[in-house]
Order: structure tokens, then C-alpha cells, then sequence
């Protein structure tokens, strides 16, 4: 039979090979004259020979190829887990890098920086890949945010106002405003190169201000102008065009 290489088979292809191998073995042929008869080398009979020896028919199946999954990696088990949190619980300003977020150079400094181990940026989207680390568009938080005081005023402030829209038996709105401005964004077009495209736009802003209220079921109160919430600093009285049924109150919470 004609020489064929093993690894263009399939692995069913292989394994069914491999049984016939021992089956000729078995039945006394040579080395050379199984290789001559399934079109194997004298060393690839030797070696499946050997694997029935030491494992018996689970040695005849195909394994996985390569090596084995975590060798030839620069950084061990352990340091990968610690920069995984690393990234997980900061950006990088936070350790001292000259990054806004966490792109593969950052993490390739954060990895210098902590571990020694110098890497590049082609190596380093392999390691992001490998921990299911995607690009994302980060969210937005205002660093003026007091979590510690929201928990507070929901704890000890909120009940109070519960209490009293119970005994006025009114309803707690929630309202916000605000402002909507006609500007004008241009996009992005293709034209021939050397010839930007003129647009013509309207230069004249137009500014309208929106307050919206929606209470605990979901009603919804809004009404649109030149208005503006009360607050202590600036006092007044905003009327939506939509007021609650007679005979209920409402507290508004801004």
C-alpha cells in the first residue's frame, strides 16, 4: 500500500488504522510487513504497538495535538489571577500608569510593573483574549456620586415622605429636568479626495427646557419650556399640564 501520513486522516480515520495495525500484530506480521500492507512507517507501527501495550484500546484513540493547555506561558497561574484583579478593581491611573484605561499596553506596563515580565502588544491581546477580556465602551459615573449618603436618605429621610404622602393619601413623584439645545453635528461622508463636501446648516440655537416626574406605578408628569425645577436656590413653582385627580396630593421628589 501506499505510504500515507497519519495526520491527514481523521481521527476516526486514524483510530480505525490503528486497530488494524494491532489485529495484524496480533496475527504475527513483522514491523516491515504491517507497514508495507497499511502504508505506515516501520517507527509509526512501533509506536502504535507500543500504545496498545501501555494503555490497551484507549491508547488506539486520537488525542489532542500540541502541548499540553498553560505551557510556554511567561506568566504563571498565579500571576495571571493577580493581574485579572488587578484590572478588575481599578484603571490604571490608579496604579500609578500613564493610561486612561485598560488597553493591551497598559496591561502590558501593569505586568512589567508587577510581575517583571516584559511582553508585547501582539502577545499581550493573546493573554486578554484567553481571559475573556473584550474592548468595551466604559459607562460613565460622576466621581461626585456619595453612595454612603443615598443609602442614608433612603434609609432615614425616604420613610418619612412615605409616611406623610400616606396621610395625605398623595402620590410620590420623582422629577429631574433638562435642557435640549438644537445643535448642529456633522457626521462623516465620502467624497473624492482634496474635495470637501459644503453643507448648509441652520446656525440659529434653539433652547427648551423639560421637566419630567413618574411616581412609583409608573405615572408619568412632564411638561416642556422655558422652566425649571424649584430648588432652595432658585424658588418657584412648576405646573405640569397633566396634575394629579382631585382630591390627591402629590410631593415631588427632584
Amino acid at each position: 500500500m501506499e505510504h500515507r501520513d497519519m495526520r491527514s486522516l481523521t481521527p476516526e480515520a486514524q483510530e480505525e488504522r490503528r486497530r488494524q495495525v494491532i489485529g495484524l500484530r496480533e496475527s504475527g506480521l513483522t514491523y516491515e510487513a504491517i507497514g508495507l500492507q497499511v502504508g505506515l512507517t516501520r517507527n509509526g507501527v512501533f509506536d502504535i504497538c507500543k500504545r496498545f501495550r501501555e494503555s490497551g484500546m484507549v491508547g488506539l484513540q486520537t488525542g489532542p495535538r500540541g502541548p499540553a493547555p498553560g505551557t510556554g506561558r511567561f506568566l504563571t497561574a498565579a500571576q495571571e489571577a493577580t493581574i485579572r484583579g488587578l484590572i478588575c478593581r481599578g484603571t490604571p491611573d490608579a496604579y500609578g500608569l500613564p493610561f486612561a484605561l485598560w488597553g493591551r499596553a497598559a496591561v502590558a506596563a501593569l505586568i512589567e510593573q508587577r510581575c517583571g515580565v516584559r511582553l508585547a502588544v501582539r502577545t499581550m491581546g493573546t493573554y486578554l483574549a484567553r481571559w475573556e477580556f473584550t474592548p468595551q465602551k466604559p459607562l460613565r459615573r460622576a466621581y461626585e456620586q456619595q453612595p454612603d449618603a443615598v443609602r442614608h436618605w433612603l434609609k432615614k429621610d425616604y420613610p418619612v415622605i412615605q409616611a406623610k404622602a400616606r396621610r395625605q393619601k398623595g402620590t410620590i413623584f420623582w422629577g429631574d429636568e433638562s435642557g435640549l439645545r438644537s445643535d448642529d453635528v456633522r457626521g462623516r461622508g465620502y467624497a473624492p479626495r482634496g474635495q470637501t463636501p459644503v453643507v448648509r446648516p441652520c446656525h440659529k440655537r434653539a433652547n427648551v427646557g423639560v421637566i419630567s416626574a413618574v411616581s412609583n406605578k409608573g405615572e408619568l408628569r412632564r411638561v416642556g419650556g422655558d422652566v425649571a425645577v424649584p430648588t432652595p436656590h432658585r424658588p418657584g413653582r412648576a405646573d405640569f399640564p397633566h396634575p394629579v385627580p382631585h382630591g390627591r396630593a402629590s410631593l415631588m421628589v427632584v
